[in-house]
């Protein structure tokens, strides 16, 4: 087949593209480019591969990447690896000084970092939640502030859970494994587990207000334990919203679930909801930092349950009341 002939004019638009224009304003196909030689992805320089790194999701990391070769098991567990991917997530800002004993485990922490507890301020009303004990006209959901009651110190708080004339308790048993936490995450590192509630009384009745929070093997047995003596708030008072906080620490290993249970009753028998007001309630795994942990706190002052490991004949000892 014979060469055609092209206006210049025309050629010279769609030579880069598609060919080449000769000296004698013929086109011809374009030269094919050399040839590229292959290159390794572990001939990239090491601070390259740990930023490709960075955006790997972490458990395609440790258990895929990292058996691809020794030079990528070895990067993958530098530790300016996993302080670049906390600092990519935001977990850490570039002035942190606080001391970190694994940045792998510490980043895997944070990733997993969340309230545990389902449905804490009754947005859904008692859904997700046991009731161990429904005395007198039952559990109920208000909104804030309530009959005799003060705003929340957040103002997204908007419901609470409202007990009655009798004892009503109500509870959440967290499965550890199936929320993320493997065996040696919590038998080895031990993350701290900080619980916290928030309970009030109405202003016009008062309210004795109970919670315990213990931490269970996978056969139940009762590990540690958090279950301060009960708080009694006098009628008449300022309806204040009142944190209870405590921090779970060097435990024994074996944990596998937490048990959170909390309610009360109003001190003047009336009928209706006149009891202690519960919303807010969270259970946190954060990384074990070498500071002390903080104290629990409620008022009056609270004491730590018995920790010492008891075993319990079957789950519905973890219910009973108070």
């Amino acid at each position: 087949m014979g060469v055609v002939t092209v206006p210049t004019g025309v050629v010279e638009k769609v030579a880069t593209r598609a060919g080449h224009v000769g000296s004698t304003g013929l086109w011809a196909p374009a030269p094919s480019p050399p040839a590229m030689a292959l290159v390794s992805i572990n001939e990239l320089p090491e601070n390259i591969l740990l930023e490709l790194f960075t955006h790997v999701p972490a458990h395609h990391l440790l258990l895929h990447c990292r058996l691809v070769c020794s030079l990528w098991r070895d990067l993958i567990d530098l530790v300016t690896l996993w302080k670049r991917k906390c600092l990519r997530e935001g977990f850490i800002t570039e002035d942190w000084d606080q001391p970190v004993a694994d940045w792998k485990i510490f980043y895997f922490l944070c990733s997993l970092r969340r309230n545990l507890l389902r449905n804490p301020c009754a947005e859904e009303d008692m859904t997700s939640w046991q009731i161990d004990s429904n005395g007198g006209d039952h559990w109920r959901v208000e909104s804030l502030p309530g009959d005799h009651g003060t705003d929340f110190p957040d103002s997204k708080v908007k419901k609470y859970f409202v007990t009655s004339f009798e004892m009503c308790l109500k509870s959440q048993l967290v499965d550890l494994k199936a929320e993320g936490y493997w065996e040696e995450l919590l038998d080895t590192f031990r993350p701290e587990i900080e619980v916290k509630d928030w309970f009030a009384a109405r202003a016009d009745c008062g309210c004795t207000y109970h919670i315990r929070v213990q931490l269970v093997s996978d056969n139940y047995i009762v590990l540690a334990s958090f279950e301060p003596p009960p708080v009694t708030i006098d009628q008449w008072n300022n309806a204040k919203w009142t944190e209870v906080s405590h921090t779970f620490s060097d435990y024994p290993s074996g944990v596998r679930h937490i048990l959170f249970q909390h309610g009360g009753k109003d001190t003047q028998f009336w009928a209706g909801w006149y009891g202690p007001r519960i919303t807010n309630s969270s259970i946190i795994i954060s990384p074990k930092m070498t500071r002390d942990p903080a104290p629990s706190t409620t008022q009056p002052e609270t004491m730590q349950g018995q920790e010492k490991a008891a075993r319990l004949p079957s789950s519905l000892r973890l219910h009973k009341p108070f």
